[in-house]
């Protein structure tokens, strides 16, 4: 049994990660801290949690006293940060000095050894710059054996998760080309996160969508960086994110061109050559435990993805034969924030990789 400690507990991924290291076999004790609620209980803010952490809670494991963030990477073995970009650095530089472990939910650890990138779309410097040299990004399906091995963890961003986990097949087996890949993603509305402001009110979100950050969106970047790795050479990546009303979700529709498409005649043809990009994806996947490329004729939905860790995606091939679709949805406070989060903890632990994350997602 491990302790694990949340420093930012109530923000959206903050409690979201609570209410997993609650249920989780491996997890003793749960230590919290926010700064806006210090000295506080975590249910007079979030009720949804009373019983469950507080002077005698259901599962054992948690007060639910918001404490100092001092107090609480004291107390962990490993300590989640899900704070504004810039102050998890010393943290980890904390928690590499003590014997601790850290897992970072911002962007600070996210560009690997780029301090410039990252400087150039948060605005700030990196303050220790030691404990970047030895952090890693923390997309499992990219990067299971060095998160396996290491103390300092940048969990990806939301949208950047469904891209990338969309993108990393063709990428990898080289089916595309990388000169301009496409992507097209929508997200529910804690991707704004808990702070209230005019684009997150009902009054300016419900009934409506919008895009917003055209070109100049800080998970671009992250994307394109991603895709670099994978590929080994630079790609062009066209990022557009959109707002819907919803609260939970991301469903990204990401187009790139095929290298040396075939000839297609009729669409028999047609299909049979989705067909076999399919079964390359779900070759690719299978021993993924949290990716799931739907048989033909399904279509992903983010309401089948809704509170669970998984990241269900389809393939199509549009422009007679020409051109790849992948379509890939996930909750975003799950696989894409606080689920993919614990999972980098199973790893780096040696648990069970599902550990914790066995949800089954509502059927409606």
């Amino acid at each position: 049994m491990i302790s694990a400690g949340v420093i930012g507990a109530t923000g959206y991924a903050g409690v979201e990660l609570v209410r997993l290291l609650l249920c989780h076999p491996e997890v003793g004790n749960v230590f919290v801290s926010s700064v806006s609620f210090e000295g506080q209980q975590l249910d007079a803010v979030y009720p949804n949690l009373y019983s469950l952490c507080g002077n005698a809670p259901l599962y054992g494991k948690s007060t639910g006293l918001l404490e100092t963030a001092d107090a609480v990477v004291e107390k962990s073995d490993v300590v989640f940060t899900a704070l504004p970009h810039g102050v998890a650095e010393q943290y980890a530089d904390r928690c590499v000095k003590t014997g601790k472990k850290l897992i970072d939910l911002s962007a600070d650890f996210r560009f690997d050894k780029d301090e410039a990138v990252f400087a150039k779309w948060y605005k700030k410097n990196w303050d220790y710059p030691e404990v970047h040299a030895e952090s890693v990004y923390g997309l499992p399906e990219m990067n299971r054996r060095r998160i396996a091995s290491a103390r300092i963890i940048g969990n990806p961003g939301c949208y950047v998760t469904s891209a990338t986990l969309a993108l990393l097949p063709a990428l990898s087996e080289n089916m595309i080309e990388t000169d301009t890949i496409i992507i097209d993603s929508k997200s529910g509305v804690t991707g704004a996160g808990r702070n209230p402001t005019m684009t997150n009110q009902f009054c300016e979100c419900g009934e409506s969508m919008s895009a917003y950050g055209v070109g100049a969106h800080r998970h671009q970047p992250e994307i394109a960086h991603n895709c670099k790795a994978i590929s080994g050479k630079p790609c062009g990546i066209v990022f557009t994110p959109h707002l819907v009303p919803m609260s939970r979700g991301i469903i990204s529709t990401i187009y790139a061109f095929l290298k040396n498409p075939p000839d297609l005649p009729d669409d028999a043809a047609c299909k049979a050559f989705t067909a076999e990009i399919r079964n390359r994806y779900q070759a690719f996947y299978v021993a993924e435990p949290f990716v799931r490329v739907l048989p033909e004729g399904k279509n992903p939905v983010t309401k089948n993805v809704r509170y669970s860790n998984y990241c269900d995606m389809q393939v199509y091939t549009v422009h007679n034969g020409r051109m790849l679709q992948i379509v890939s949805v996930l909750d975003n406070m799950v696989k894409g924030a606080a689920g993919q989060a614990v999972q980098n903890m199973n790893l780096m632990f040696g648990f069970a990789e599902t550990a914790g994350l066995d949800m089954i997602p509502p059927a409606f």
